[in-house]
């Protein structure tokens, strides 16, 4: 995963990686396991990148 914001494609939609941190707190039942942490991490750094790559490209989609 690249860290440069502002290349298109470097990372996935931070909405995917949402969804993926939203199912993994599902699967936890809302309490992470030790075991689910590094992944949960990994997640959030991920979303963290992707977001500010939608911001500085100007693809965020604001929420109705």
């Amino acid at each position: 995963m690249s860290l440069d914001v502002h290349t298109r494609g470097s990372v996935r939609p931070a909405a995917v990686v949402n969804g993926e941190i939203r199912a993994l707190m599902l699967r936890a039942g809302g309490r992470l396991r030790a075991e689910d942490r590094p992944m949960y991490e990994r997640l959030v750094a991920e979303w963290i990148v992707a977001t500010a790559r939608e911001r500085a490209l100007g693809d965020v989609v604001t929420a109705a």
